[in-house]
């Protein structure tokens, strides 16, 4: 994803209120424009990072991450796992959730959500050939599998703390 015409659109605004300010407005403005392109682009990676994040909540199983391409991110998307063409797949396909130590037992919970999201719920598990338990076991199971991995965000602040990995050149 291009980030360069958003930081460009802020920049001419910038621009436009310092032309209300006369000469020395100018001038500020001239020289705040390079200072503030990273900061720009870091907000809007934080921007972007928190909505892949909120999407992979609604896609799970499935997920979608934010990857870094130079100065440029791109969003990989990995799609939840759909039912088999010869509809072979059944609940006993599906890996039980990872244990506790020694905690084999199955607990019971009540759940409450919206009409609406009920029905998606049934309409994923429905598609996947699962129960709606079975569904939302792996779903939960998928989740915080991927959250064991993965290093927690501060969402208070953009600008909290914050691990990268990775390498660059």
């Amino acid at each position: 994803m291009e980030l360069t015409p958003y930081v460009e659109s802020i920049h001419a605004q910038l621009d436009a209120a310092a032309e209300a300010g006369g000469e020395d407005a100018r001038e500020l403005a001239k020289r705040l424009a390079a200072p503030l392109d990273s900061a720009i682009r870091l907000a809007l990676q934080d921007a972007l990072s928190s909505a892949a994040e909120e999407i992979t909540v609604e896609l799970a199983p499935g997920s979608v991450e934010l990857r870094l391409r130079g100065r440029e991110p791109q969003f990989v998307v990995t799609p939840p796992p759909s039912a088999t063409a010869d509809e072979e797949s059944s609940e006993q396909d599906v890996p039980p959730p990872p244990s506790v130590e020694g905690d084999d037992a199955i607990a019971r919970i009540n759940l409450r959500m919206p009409e609406h999201l009920k029905a998606r719920v049934e309409q994923a598990a429905e598609i996947e050939g699962l129960s709606v338990n079975a569904w939302l076991v792996r779903a939960a199971s998928a989740r915080l599998g991927r959250r064991e991995g993965a290093t927690r965000r501060t969402h208070g602040a953009s600008w909290g703390p914050q691990k990268y990995q990775g390498w660059a050149r």
